[in-house]
């Protein structure tokens, strides 16, 4: 049996380096069929996956010779960590690794909306020229939301503060005196005063217990009517009937979603909106952020798997206890 199982699509020179030295079975579609994911991890020493596969407590049990669970990504919110580290797994992610990608995203969509550019470009390819029509706002001295102000959310600030934006963040594990808030030249707010005061709000929380389903209706409805919300972190920290409903209501004027509560989506009315830009979890999906990602997650890999340790890891940086019958 392999020594590393990867369930999902990653590919770059680190992982064809990994498959030199270790027996690696490539499977991009494993995730998508449970039963034979639990077969196929029984005998692996490492995983690595992105965030389709959920890595289970039953899958943990199944797998009786892992070692090291590796997330291609900064999210954990598909691995049971508490499982992993009861069994003495490692579990290593890449927690910076794109958040270039991500911020310069978020960046793009907010343009993106501000300027109307995807209901304009749609326009013009149908033969149309209605200039008025797609008048659009500057990003110059319009507050910038952060709800979430870790690495990402300082990122997508500073870029912010290029275009001649204001910020505010909520962030309710920071102080007023933390480096990045007083780089940012960012004033730290509840989430109320940052819902009331942004032009622009950019989603960058984690999903957690006490994120999921932050943003409803009733908190959109807190919001600017000329105010555009961005979300490019977790799809399950946003109500999506409630925020159709600000859409549809006028609440908000537009929104833009990387994520979403369920991947792929079913259709939704946000499909049908002209003032709402929809893409596939891309944040992170550039050339050198994927390149960053694999590198990181296949050089924890195979020092773990050398018996040494992981250098970014969630838990603990090597096995706790020798897995196997």
């Amino acid at each position: 049996m392999a020594d590393v199982l990867v369930t999902e699509s990653i590919l770059g020179p680190a992982m064809e380096a990994l498959r030199e030295t270790f027996d690696v079975a490539f499977e991009a579609d494993l995730w998508t069929d449970r039963t034979r994911l639990m077969n196929r991890v029984a005998e692996a020493r490492a995983i690595i996956v992105r965030n389709q596969t959920p890595v289970t407590a039953d899958l943990i049990r199944a797998a009786r010779n892992l070692q090291i669970i590796a997330r291609a990504g900064a999210g954990l919110d598909n691995i049971d960590v508490r499982a992993a580290s009861d069994a003495g797994i490692v579990v290593s992610y890449t927690p910076v690794q794109n958040a270039i990608s991500v911020a310069e995203l978020t960046v793009a969509l907010m343009l993106a909306l501000a300027r109307k550019i995807p209901a304009a470009d749609q326009h013009v390819k149908g033969g149309g020229w209605a200039r008025q029509r797609y008048t659009g706002v500057e990003l110059y001295g319009k507050t910038l939301g952060v709800a979430g102000f870790g690495r990402i959310g300082f990122l997508t600030a500073m870029r912010a503060r290029a275009f001649g934006m204001n910020v505010m963040a909520y962030d309710p594990y920071l102080a007023s005196d933390a480096l990045t808030v007083i780089e940012a030249r960012a004033q730290l707010v509840s989430l109320d005063e940052l819902l009331g005061a942004s032009d622009f709000l950019a989603c960058h929380l984690p999903s957690s217990d006490q994120t999921r389903a932050m943003f409803i209706y009733d908190r959109f409805c807190r919001m600017k009517s000329s105010a555009f919300f961005i979300n490019v972190a977790r799809g399950d920290v946003v109500d999506e009937a409630g925020l159709v409903r600000a859409l549809q209501e006028g609440k908000i004027a537009g929104a833009a979603l990387d994520v979403r509560a369920s991947e792929p989506p079913e259709k939704s009315p946000l499909c049908e909106m002209e003032n709402v830009i929809l893409t596939p979890h891309i944040g992170a999906f550039t050339d050198e952020a994927q390149d960053r990602v694999v590198a990181s997650v296949c050089r924890d890999v195979e020092a773990v798997l050398n018996g040494g340790q992981a250098i970014h890891f969630a838990n603990f940086p090597s096995p706790r206890a020798q897995r196997g019958d």
